[in-house]
């Protein structure tokens, strides 16, 4: 246990963080998820609405992902990886694939 008042301090600081931190990353996962879960779907049913979908969950997915940097949640490259890693699912689902 911390002896002195700074230190005490610290770990208050240090807990209020944690639990932003894991609520942050716990909402990215959760809408990154509904992203890739809107894909699937459309990939079943291509549709207006299901393009809307996929639209709509990618958007609040990058917003997230972009406080999260800001707030220093996640590392910059993180933010940009995840960003990538939605916007090529996407892509992959709604543009029609092209022949060689």
């Amino acid at each position: 246990m911390a002896n002195n008042t700074s230190s005490k301090k610290r770990i208050e600081i240090a807990e209020r963080n944690r639990l932003r931190n894991r609520s942050y990353k716990s909402a990215l996962r959760t809408l990154m998820k509904r992203c890739f879960s809107a894909c699937s779907a459309y990939s079943q049913q291509p549709g207006d609405e299901a393009r809307q979908a996929v639209q709509a969950s990618m958007s609040a997915a990058f917003s997230k992902i972009d406080k999260a940097v800001k707030v220093g949640v996640l590392h910059r490259n993180t933010g940009a990886h995840q960003k990538s890693r939605l916007s090529a699912a996407v892509k992959k689902v709604t543009e029609p694939a092209a022949t060689a």
